[in-house]
């Protein structure tokens, strides 16, 4: 299929701007980014009367439902690879993606003092359980994966490691204490106004890929103003600053 040809896309943002009727946008996001979301949804609704309909999953699992038709109208993805993939396959407007956040992983335990500042804890051998979003479909697991190799503890830890879904899931396996020790995002254990729960340790980025989180406006979306709209409030000021306050580069 041919990419969505850009003019689309700015056509759309023209719609946006001169203001249109208020309307609900499908929107698919990469679990760490959820709570950010659904705190941006509100200064988005104030400011354009439009709403969000939230998807939170592993963006590996959004590409498959999007190449079988799922009607999402914005992908904000984990990575920016699979915006890219999505333009280059018809499935999304050329032109539209753009970096939103870099993500920032961290080892983080729901037990105080458990986790130390440089992540000895890996190597102690202190836990039964290490809790991974799928690599395969989750940028944030393989990334996990890549600093277990990065400390040559791939083979030691391997026995260890309990396979989440999503990124959303092994958080839950370590805050229920099914998992003593897991590989989160800072979003999820930073949040801004709350306590941090635990302890955690925020792994160098030399350890792992940059992890480059890219929107992207998808086929569904292309001539709906209200999903322009929404990836241009993500370019604002108001919302790069609430993103940053949850721990992402940008």
């Amino acid at each position: 299929m041919k990419p969505i040809p850009r003019v689309l896309f700015v056509a759309s943002l023209t719609l946006a701007a001169l203001g249109a009727r208020a309307d609900e946008v499908q929107v698919a996001v990469a679990a760490n980014f959820a709570v950010p979301l659904a705190r941006l949804g509100e200064g988005f609704t104030a400011a354009t009367g439009h709403s969000l309909k939230i998807s939170a999953g592993a963006t590996g699992k959004f590409y498959s439902q999007i190449v079988a038709g799922a009607p999402f109208d914005v992908l904000i993805a984990a990575d920016d690879e699979t915006p890219r993939k999505l333009i280059a396959e018809g499935l999304a407007v050329t032109g539209s993606n753009f970096t939103y956040a870099v993500g920032k992983l961290v080892l983080w335990s729901a037990q105080p003092g458990l986790v130390d500042d440089q992540g000895a804890v890996l190597a102690a051998g202190r836990f039964a359980h290490l809790a991974i979003a799928n690599p395969k479909v989750a940028p944030y697991g393989a990334a996990g994966l890549e600093v277990l190799k990065a400390r040559g503890l791939g083979e030691a830890v391997a026995p260890r490691l309990v396979t989440a879904e999503s990124i959303a899931q092994a958080y839950q396996f370590v805050s229920t204490g099914n998992a003593e020790l897991g590989f989160v995002a800072l979003s999820q254990v930073a949040v801004p106004g709350k306590p941090t729960v635990g302890s955690y340790w925020l792994v160098p980025s030399n350890l792992y890929g940059e992890i480059r989180q890219d929107a992207v406006l998808l086929r569904a979306g292309a001539n709906k103003p209200a999903a322009a709209a929404l990836l241009a409030y993500l370019k604002g000021a108001k919302a790069r600053e609430l993103i940053k306050s949850f721990g992402y580069g940008l």
